[in-house]
């Protein structure tokens, strides 16, 4: 009954069931951190800044072709569920971002059941602001920092982008947001919708307290001086991010903020593993909000 459980959750995250039937034995957390990121980059990174003294707390730098003096720096926040991942699991960003002549940074940060939310999210913040303070050293815009997420950190990269009490007085380095195939921008209703193992995970990360749950849902503070431009990928045939998208979009507008909203085909996890590739369905709406930054 178990694996039944488990085996049917995986097939409606992930759109289809050739992934479950290869080990249905691990758990959907597990899989969410090894097969929500990537595969590991080809790239090198060339230098890791610590901003913190537990070992997730880094970020990995990669270093773009002909250096990218003065060009914005791409934050990426990995998902898993806020209890799994890595940030080594990178897949093809690097070497996009570095094609495009940016640097690129992969955030680590500490998850449950170690940390709760609030400090995943202080964490990215702080990650942030580390990786403003060294850009002189390094070349980058500290100005400007587009932050991207998937699922989890799509979450968590929506949240320190609309609240600015997570990255402080480095809020306003953030110029842009893509946010990949997130499902958790308003928290209580994403868990009213939720059960089985999905809903475990919502539940382990929110809890039951509907402050709490208000108060780490990002369309409760976006209206409200957000990041000025977004990018809201997800899956068009998946219903819960579609949804929760289109919510997001519509709480940044309200606020006058620059919202696209991308629907793609593929599923949960190639959402975020094609990106960077020259096929990946949303790269028109990707360069598009580069270039805005860049200006």
């Amino acid at each position: 009954m178990r694996k039944a459980i488990v085996a049917a959750a995986l097939v409606a995250l992930v759109g289809g069931g050739s992934v479950v039937a290869a080990d249905g034995e691990r758990t959907l957390r597990q899989r969410l951190g090894e097969r929500g990121g990537d595969a590991a980059s080809t790239a090198r990174a060339a230098v890791t800044l610590t901003y913190g003294a537990a070992d997730k707390q880094r970020v990995d730098l990669y270093r773009p072709v002909g250096g990218g003096k003065g060009l914005p720096l791409i934050l990426y926040v990995h998902g898993g569920g806020w209890s799994n991942g890595t940030h080594r699991n990178v897949g093809e960003k690097p070497s996009w971002a570095s094609r495009t002549g940016l640097w690129f940074g992969s955030v680590g940060y500490r998850y449950l059941p170690e940390a709760p939310v609030e400090t995943q999210a202080a964490d990215v913040g702080a990650a942030i602001r580390k990786a403003r303070d060294e850009a002189a050293r390094y070349g980058y815009d500290p100005s400007r920092i587009i932050l991207m997420g998937h699922s989890a950190g799509a979450h968590l990269a929506a949240l320190v982008a609309t609240d600015p009490r997570y990255a402080g007085d480095a809020f306003a380095a953030i110029k842009g947001v893509i946010p990949i195939d997130g499902a958790g921008y308003d928290v209580a209703k994403q868990m009213a919708s939720t059960r089985g193992p999905l809903g475990r995970i919502y539940d382990d990360a929110f809890g039951a307290d509907p402050v709490r749950q208000r108060a780490l849902s990002p369309v409760t503070h976006a209206g409200r001086g957000d990041a000025p431009r977004w990018l809201i990928i997800h899956v068009a045939d998946r219903a819960a991010s579609a949804r929760q998208s289109e919510m997001l979009a519509a709480a940044l507008r309200a606020g006058g903020v620059s919202a696209a909203i991308k629907g793609i085909a593929g599923n949960h996890m190639s959402a975020n593993r094609d990106f960077g590739k020259g096929d990946y369905p949303a790269q028109a709406e990707v360069d598009a909000l580069v270039r805005a930054v860049i200006g």
